[in-house]
């Protein structure tokens, strides 16, 4: 918080908290070097505490996803507090953590893939990068479409619901 010093009194003016906050979808083609244009709305919203670079490592799913490094700090942080002396602990940090690169944008804005991310996310000479709040996946443009496929109509509205608290409870549902 800041102090404005009045004759009279103080005002006390509360900080603001700027939440920087990835979304949207944008396709990019990657060079014959491996790198891609980062897009320019992402860039907009990406934190200055984050200095234009990244972590990248292997999702969950078939994509990548590409944590700004001050966000990554925080998913560091999570995971340290993992047990090493409980199987669990111990995979989860081994194949998140063995996967993760650090990358940062070039003068022109691209970024580079590593090689091996990029065959794992089956990406060749395009991806989609797509707003997911505080990282950003990317995708092939294949693997997205038969992903988005098999997304039934239902099963997504069933998903939202379990996500976002469920019914409301007014009538039942």
């Amino acid at each position: 918080m800041g102090t404005i010093f009045h004759p009279k009194k103080a005002i006390i003016i509360p900080r603001l908290v700027t939440l920087h906050s990835f979304k949207g979808q944008y396709e990019h083609s990657i060079d014959a070097k491996g790198r891609i244009a980062f897009p320019a709305k992402m860039r907009k919203v990406l934190s200055p505490d984050a200095q234009e670079r990244f972590v990248v490592v292997r999702g969950l799913e078939t994509c990548l996803y590409l944590y700004p490094e001050n966000e990554w700090r925080d998913v560091e942080e999570t995971l340290s507090k993992a047990n090493n002396f409980t199987r669990a602990g111990r995979i989860a940090k081994r194949n998140f953590l063995r996967y993760a690169e650090d990358a940062a944008l070039d003068k022109q804005h691209r970024i580079a893939l590593p090689t091996e991310h990029t065959k794992y996310a089956q990406i060749d000479g395009k991806a989609i990068f797509i707003g997911i709040g505080q990282y950003i996946e990317i995708w092939s443009p294949d693997v997205l479409e038969n992903v988005d496929a098999d997304l039934d109509p239902d099963a997504f509205e069933a998903i939202f619901e379990q996500v976002m608290g469920g019914s409301s409870g007014i009538d039942g549902e």
